[in-house]
């Protein structure tokens, strides 16, 4: 991937790649109005704008302004969540559309055609463009404990630090309910209606949905879960810590497939890398595959060690976007997906 090989051996490179899963793609490479506004773009204030507005984010800093921002940019994933919620964005950054103009997986119910795309792949942020829209603020996820904006370029982070405050929601080592939370406060401190009747029965489908997947690894412990993602050389394992998805799907008793520490060690415990020949390494009865576009998908995976796993053959191979758009509207289908590929899943592992 050309992205992954441009990041070099950064951790924010390594993650770029593949996310929470199929981090080493890089090492492979190198050794405003009502609330109910359609947002997408929108040029209307919310309606919290009228007053001055404040938000502590997850580094622990506190972005005050007059008014809340109305030209608002942001990672791709983070303003599909604000657009769930009513929330428009002027810009955006990161997997945005495929290589044929269609929206991104990570886009969600985003209209592409309304944002200014400030960068579609990693390292890459038109500085001049995101000056043009005269950002009120800058929005996006934390992957590290170290308070690094996600798809901000290094190289020009202190220039884009001087054209707008920023705010990052920390989507790492913590379950998902705690992000989903966080935006949630975020998008009404904006100025969405958080207590919608859509919005409330998104929340209250997504806690449906995981009591219903508690239910199915209590009616099916021994079903065994791998998380997967695939590159052109490389099979990558993630363990079930730090990505926000698996630490909540383990909480609700998904039987996951753990690397030992040593062997995720090189990826700073997100992962390990598996050349094909190998990864038969480890059984399942159920594979959950890295579903972005960074990754190969697995209609399109040839090598025969794969098409010979007993989950692969059984048809019980499911996807899974490690960077989830946080939003319940969006986070509910996840646990419903897993918790049915559960259900039915046979028993297909020696273990």
């Amino acid at each position: 991937m050309s992205n992954a090989r441009a990041a070099h051996l950064t951790r924010r490179g390594i993650l770029a790649a593949g996310g929470a899963l199929g981090l080493g793609a890089v090492l492979a490479a190198c050794g405003d109005e009502s609330s109910t506004s359609s947002g997408t773009g929108s040029d209307k204030e919310t309606a919290a704008a009228k007053g001055p507005w404040s938000f502590k984010d997850d580094r622990g800093e506190t972005v005050k302004t007059d008014k809340a921002p109305s030209n608002i940019v942001a990672f791709v994933g983070v303003a599909a969540a604000l657009h769930d919620y009513g929330i428009g964005v002027k810009g955006v950054f990161g997997p945005t559309k495929t290589t044929d103009g269609k929206a991104d997986v990570q886009a969600g119910d985003l209209d592409i055609s309304k944002v200014e795309i400030l960068g579609n792949v990693w390292d890459e942020f038109n500085v001049e463009k995101y000056a043009a829209l005269a950002p009120d603020v800058l929005i996006t996820t934390l992957f590290d404990d170290a308070g690094t904006l996600w798809y901000v370029p290094e190289a020009s982070k202190d220039k884009i630090a001087k054209l707008a405050p920023s705010v990052g929601i920390s989507v790492y080592d913590r379950q998902l309910t705690e992000p989903l939370q966080r935006m949630l406060e975020l998008a009404k401190s904006l100025g969405a209606d958080t207590g919608s009747e859509k919005i409330t029965a998104a929340k209250k489908r997504f806690e449906d949905a995981a009591a219903r997947l508690r239910a199915a690894t209590k009616a099916k412990p021994d079903v065994k879960v791998l998380a997967g993602s695939a590159s052109q050389d490389i099979f990558y394992v993630s363990g079930s810590n730090l990505s926000i998805d698996l630490e909540y799907f383990k909480a609700l008793g998904v039987n996951f497939v753990e690397p030992s520490a040593a062997a995720l060690k090189a990826s700073g415990g997100w992962f390990e890398n598996l050349s094909w020949e190998n990864v038969d390494k480890y059984d399942a009865d159920v594979i959950i595959m890295d579903n972005r576009t960074s990754a190969i998908q697995p209609d399109a995976i040839e090598e025969a060690t794969w098409k010979k796993l007993p989950a692969v053959k059984a048809g019980q191979v499911i996807g899974r976007n490690p960077e989830p758009i946080l939003s319940y509207d969006k986070c509910a289908p996840l646990l419903e997906e897993l918790a049915e590929a559960i259900e039915k899943a046979k028993k297909v592992s020696q273990g």
